[in-house]
């Protein structure tokens, strides 16, 4: 098999974005993915890390933080570059890393991230004057009387009426978000005639669950060019259209690119010549097949998706190269009393530690692998659930590892 320049397993957010920044260099990439991938389970929001302005935060992290490695060249040429990726398949992001913006939640509760799908950016909802929640007949876990007592403390000045909408193309099952987005799909005039019926003007603002496609923009363009009105999408219970969205965005960049994409490939090893990866070994259903590269990124999503595991307690093993897991020793360490703290969660900080360029190291400090850059969740040293730091962990490591 053709030696890949750049050969990235895992299909997840870090391991997409990778994927398109190497292609956008003009190297020939091979993505090897098994499942589909975390993100139809996100939000489509990408958080940097919880605070106020989250660049200054950053800047404040130690050294041995993921962050501090990555550096400031890498999480900036990554916002940006990410933007692009979403702009190109009609998929605007707003936002900055020095501000957050604020995202409606499916309960009424304000969520605040660094990036965000320009359908879920409400920071515009604070200037209007009437708000009204838009329930859709027969959508599961979304309850315009919940999120409107929600929405009232933090918006005690405003107006707010429930709606509840029949599309009768929806059928009469429950559905989630995603079967709505599904339908609605090329089906977009009888929502927005129904919205037009509201009379909501130039002042209010309507809020709706996320149901607008699973493509781009565009089924919610055909609806906001017909209304005087702001609308907004809020969060939703996975599976998510505006992850979706995302991933789809990736996608399309990746096929256009010549990216060759394997789905349901397992790599079960790595293929070593002392401190040169030279491919990798992909399990499957007749016999093992090697993927040859002369770099590879590892993108297999930590703990959250098996590219880490732990048999025993206190051996955690990386799954495929064998790379030491470096993690707090002792079951007092492991976790906290209290899950919901304000404290770091040990089994949290649990990853692979890296040099300044993302190669795996030992307890030392000595490079692994002078070809084999770790990513996203599979990195260790900080609680990024705690931080609220995973997306942008995963998308600034992708960048820095592609372009290096």
């Amino acid at each position: 098999m053709r030696t890949s320049d750049v050969i990235v397993v895992g299909g997840g957010l870090a391991g997409l974005m990778a994927a398109s920044v190497a292609a956008s260099r003009k190297q020939s990439v091979t993505l090897l993915t098994f499942g589909s991938g975390s993100l139809p389970l996100a939000s489509g929001a990408i958080d940097f890390f919880n605070a106020d302005n989250p660049e200054v935060a950053i800047k404040q992290l130690p050294d041995t933080h993921p962050y501090a490695k990555i550096g400031s060249k890498a999480r900036d040429g990554a916002v940006k570059f990410l933007c692009e990726i979403a702009a190109q398949a009609n998929l605007p992001y707003n936002g900055r890393l020095s501000a957050q913006i604020p995202v409606v939640t499916a309960v009424g509760t304000l969520k605040y991230s660094a990036l965000v799908p320009e359908s879920m950016d409400a920071s515009k909802l604070a200037a209007k004057k009437k708000i009204f929640v838009v329930e859709i007949k027969g959508l599961k876990d979304f309850y315009a009387s919940m999120i409107i007592d929600n929405l009232k403390k933090y918006f005690p000045d405003k107006q707010f009426e429930s709606a509840k909408l029949d599309l009768h193309f929806l059928g009469g099952r429950d559905i989630t978000c995603m079967d709505a987005a599904q339908l609605l799909t090329d089906n977009e005039q009888q929502l927005a005639n129904e919205l037009k019926a509201l009379n909501a003007g130039g002042d209010d603002a309507i809020i709706l669950p996320p149901i607008f496609g699973v493509a781009g923009d565009f089924s919610r363009s055909i609806v906001k060019t017909q209304l005087r009105a702001e609308i907004f999408e809020t969060t939703c219970l996975p599976p998510s259209p505006p992850g979706m969205r995302l991933q789809r965005a990736f996608m399309k960049y990746l096929q256009s690119n010549g990216v060759k994409f394997f789905e349901n490939s397992k790599v079960i090893r790595g293929v070593v010549e002392g401190k040169t990866v030279k491919g990798v070994v992909v399990e499957n259903a007749v016999r093992e097949k090697t993927f040859p590269a002369r770099k590879v990124i590892l993108a297999t999503g930590g703990f959250y998706s098996g590219g880490i595991t732990m048999r025993e307690f206190d051996k955690p093993k990386e799954v495929i190269f064998d790379l030491p897991v470096f993690f707090p020793e002792g079951a007092d360490n492991w976790s906290n009393q209290q899950l919901f703290s304000d404290k770091a969660q040990g089994f949290s900080t649990t990853g692979i530690f890296t040099d300044d360029n993302l190669r795996p190291v030992d307890a030392s400090g000595n490079v692994l692998f002078d070809n084999l850059h770790v990513v996203g969740a599979n990195l260790g040293g900080c609680d990024k659930i705690l931080e609220r730091s995973a997306g942008g962990i995963a998308i600034s490591s992708a960048y820095k590892a592609a372009t290096v």
